[in-house]
């Protein structure tokens, strides 16, 4: 399940880093761009999904079973809530294809769901940091999910950025900085894609204390 996450998260980082390449409509139609946000956002879907169902066996497990404790557990508050958001990115990238909105249709149909969804990763990329420091801004650079969730709270935070750059002005009906929402959401996606590729490669913890095993 690790290493399908992992790859699930990848491939959505890799759509979301290529359909933000700056002037990439000058090469291919804006309908393929949109296209394949869409695309990644529902393998972000399916990586968040299988991320939930593992955390949720992890706070059973670690809780002896019982529900109440298992639902408050931080790491799967992160990761229903990371879940959460990406559907909002499917509905933001899917109603981003589907053609000209007023200034105020965009930003219903499409910014919002953009702004809501940045909220729920950032939310959670702040627990998952919280969890994998151990402590307050503990600095563990020998840690693989250390890394990981530094790496994912980064993303998070450029995707906000891209969030709120992208907000329509309707006196204008142009986005409050174009360039600016376009390169937060390839910075995330990048930092997404690193993150998921340490998932992918990192070492086992089996001692449980969020550290890669010794060679």
């Amino acid at each position: 399940m690790t290493r399908w996450t992992a790859v699930l998260f990848m491939v959505g980082s890799a759509c979301f880093a290529v359909a933000s390449i700056p002037a990439i409509t000058t090469v291919v139609p804006a309908e393929l761009v949109g296209v394949t946000y869409f695309v990644g956002s529902i393998f972000f879907t399916s990586a968040g999904a299988l991320v939930s169902i593992a955390a949720w066996g992890d706070a059973r497990r670690a809780v002896g079973g019982r529900l109440g404790r298992a639902l408050v557990d931080r790491d799967w508050l992160a990761a229903i809530i990371q879940s959460v958001g990406t559907v909002w990115f499917n509905l933001n990238t899917f109603d981003a294809m589907q053609g000209t909105f007023s200034a105020q249709e965009e930003n219903l149909l499409v910014w919002t769901p953009d702004f809501l969804g940045s909220i729920c990763f950032l939310v959670s990329s702040g627990l998952s940091w919280w969890s994998a420091c151990g402590g307050p801004w503990r600095v563990r650079r020998d840690s693989n999910d250390w890394w990981m969730a530094a790496l994912n709270l980064v993303g998070s935070g450029f995707f906000m950025v891209s969030a709120i750059a992208a907000y329509t002005l309707p006196d204008t009906d142009e986005l409050l900085d174009a360039s600016l929402a376009t390169s937060g959401t390839l910075l995330g996606a990048l930092c997404f894609f690193w993150g998921a590729h340490l998932l992918l490669v990192g070492s086992p913890d089996p001692d449980g204390d969020g550290y890669p095993a010794a060679s």
